[in-house]
Protein backbone atom coordinates (compact mmCIF):
# COMPACT_ATOMS: atom_id res chain seq x y z
CA UNK A 1 0.00 0.00 0.00
CA UNK A 2 1.26 3.69 -0.87
CA UNK A 3 1.14 6.40 1.31
CA UNK A 4 -0.17 9.23 -0.05
CA UNK A 5 1.87 12.68 0.94
CA UNK A 6 0.12 15.80 1.25
CA UNK A 7 1.94 18.89 1.46
CA UNK A 8 0.30 21.17 3.75
CA UNK A 9 -2.29 23.88 2.90
CA UNK A 10 -0.93 27.06 2.38
CA UNK A 11 -2.22 29.40 5.03
CA UNK A 12 -2.57 33.24 4.08
CA UNK A 13 -2.80 36.12 7.03
CA UNK A 14 -2.43 39.81 7.09
CA UNK A 15 1.27 41.40 6.66
CA UNK A 16 2.80 43.31 9.67
CA UNK A 17 3.53 46.51 9.35
CA UNK A 18 7.07 45.78 9.62
CA UNK A 19 6.55 43.77 6.59
CA UNK A 20 5.28 46.88 4.31
CA UNK A 21 8.23 48.46 2.88
CA UNK A 22 9.15 44.59 1.29
CA UNK A 23 5.68 44.17 0.51
CA UNK A 24 5.50 44.22 -3.79
CA UNK A 25 2.16 45.47 -4.52
CA UNK A 26 1.20 44.74 -8.24
CA UNK A 27 0.64 48.24 -10.52
CA UNK A 28 -2.91 47.53 -10.23
CA UNK A 29 -2.92 47.52 -6.78
CA UNK A 30 -1.09 51.04 -6.59
CA UNK A 31 -3.23 52.99 -8.97
CA UNK A 32 -6.51 51.52 -6.56
CA UNK A 33 -4.75 53.04 -3.61
CA UNK A 34 -3.59 55.99 -5.82
CA UNK A 35 -7.17 56.54 -6.80
CA UNK A 36 -7.80 56.50 -3.12
CA UNK A 37 -5.39 59.26 -2.12
CA UNK A 38 -6.68 61.33 -4.80
CA UNK A 39 -9.98 61.04 -3.88
CA UNK A 40 -9.46 61.77 -0.49
CA UNK A 41 -7.36 64.97 -1.01
CA UNK A 42 -9.51 66.25 -3.34
CA UNK A 43 -12.66 65.93 -0.66
CA UNK A 44 -10.44 67.16 2.12
CA UNK A 45 -9.54 70.57 0.54
CA UNK A 46 -13.17 70.97 -1.39
CA UNK A 47 -14.18 73.79 1.16
CA UNK A 48 -10.63 75.38 0.93
CA UNK A 49 -11.25 75.81 -2.87
CA UNK A 50 -14.40 76.49 -2.97
CA UNK A 51 -13.90 79.40 -0.61
CA UNK A 52 -10.83 80.93 -2.62
CA UNK A 53 -13.05 80.55 -5.75
CA UNK A 54 -15.92 82.36 -4.47
CA UNK A 55 -13.16 84.99 -2.88
CA UNK A 56 -11.62 85.73 -6.62
CA UNK A 57 -14.97 85.86 -8.50
CA UNK A 58 -16.65 88.61 -5.47
CA UNK A 59 -14.39 91.76 -7.20
CA UNK A 60 -11.47 92.52 -9.45
CA UNK A 61 -9.18 93.75 -6.16
CA UNK A 62 -9.92 90.53 -4.67
CA UNK A 63 -8.55 88.34 -8.09
CA UNK A 64 -5.28 90.44 -7.90
CA UNK A 65 -4.76 89.91 -4.43
CA UNK A 66 -5.28 86.36 -4.91
CA UNK A 67 -3.49 85.99 -7.99
CA UNK A 68 -0.69 87.81 -5.93
CA UNK A 69 -0.30 84.29 -3.76
CA UNK A 70 -0.25 82.11 -7.12
CA UNK A 71 2.62 83.18 -7.87
CA UNK A 72 4.64 81.89 -4.99
CA UNK A 73 6.57 78.07 -5.99
CA UNK A 74 5.32 76.68 -2.86
CA UNK A 75 0.96 77.78 -3.44
CA UNK A 76 2.19 76.64 -7.08
CA UNK A 77 3.08 73.75 -5.79
CA UNK A 78 -0.11 72.58 -4.22
CA UNK A 79 -1.82 73.34 -6.99
CA UNK A 80 -0.08 71.04 -8.88
CA UNK A 81 -0.41 68.32 -6.36
CA UNK A 82 -4.16 69.27 -6.64
CA UNK A 83 -4.05 69.06 -10.38
CA UNK A 84 -2.44 65.29 -10.30
CA UNK A 85 -5.19 64.29 -8.21
CA UNK A 86 -8.01 65.18 -9.90
CA UNK A 87 -6.52 63.92 -13.00
CA UNK A 88 -5.65 61.23 -11.68
CA UNK A 89 -9.00 60.08 -10.35
CA UNK A 90 -10.42 60.51 -13.49
CA UNK A 91 -8.32 58.53 -15.25
CA UNK A 92 -8.70 55.89 -12.53
CA UNK A 93 -12.22 56.51 -12.26
CA UNK A 94 -13.01 56.32 -16.10
CA UNK A 95 -10.64 52.79 -16.08
CA UNK A 96 -13.26 51.40 -12.91
CA UNK A 97 -16.32 52.29 -14.94
CA UNK A 98 -14.73 50.09 -17.79
CA UNK A 99 -13.81 47.62 -15.65
CA UNK A 100 -17.64 47.58 -14.10
CA UNK A 101 -18.74 47.03 -17.69
CA UNK A 102 -16.37 43.43 -17.63
CA UNK A 103 -13.65 44.67 -19.93
CA UNK A 104 -10.11 44.10 -18.52
CA UNK A 105 -10.96 42.07 -15.38
CA UNK A 106 -8.31 39.36 -16.33
CA UNK A 107 -4.81 40.13 -14.47
CA UNK A 108 -3.39 41.28 -17.68
CA UNK A 109 -6.33 43.76 -18.36
CA UNK A 110 -5.96 44.90 -14.88
CA UNK A 111 -2.18 45.47 -15.18
CA UNK A 112 -2.85 46.94 -19.31
CA UNK A 113 -5.18 49.35 -17.94
CA UNK A 114 -3.30 50.59 -14.35
CA UNK A 115 -0.55 51.32 -16.89
CA UNK A 116 -2.68 52.91 -19.34
CA UNK A 117 -3.80 55.12 -16.46
CA UNK A 118 -0.14 56.28 -15.37
CA UNK A 119 0.62 56.77 -19.29
CA UNK A 120 -2.42 59.26 -19.39
CA UNK A 121 -2.45 61.19 -16.07
CA UNK A 122 1.26 61.62 -15.87
CA UNK A 123 1.60 63.67 -18.77
CA UNK A 124 -1.35 65.40 -18.83
CA UNK A 125 0.12 66.34 -14.58
CA UNK A 126 3.19 67.73 -16.94
CA UNK A 127 1.41 69.62 -19.01
CA UNK A 128 -0.10 71.53 -16.39
CA UNK A 129 3.04 71.47 -14.59
CA UNK A 130 5.06 73.29 -17.54
CA UNK A 131 1.97 76.11 -17.88
CA UNK A 132 2.06 76.86 -14.32
CA UNK A 133 5.71 77.16 -13.83
CA UNK A 134 5.93 79.16 -16.82
CA UNK A 135 7.87 77.13 -19.08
Amino acid sequence: MSEVTTKPARRFTNIHITQLMHYRLPLAGVVSILHRVSGALMFLLLPFVLYLFDKSITSEISFNYLQGYVRHWSVKLAILALSWAYLHHLCGGIRHLIMDAHIGLSKEGARKSAGIVFAVSLPLTALVALKLFGA
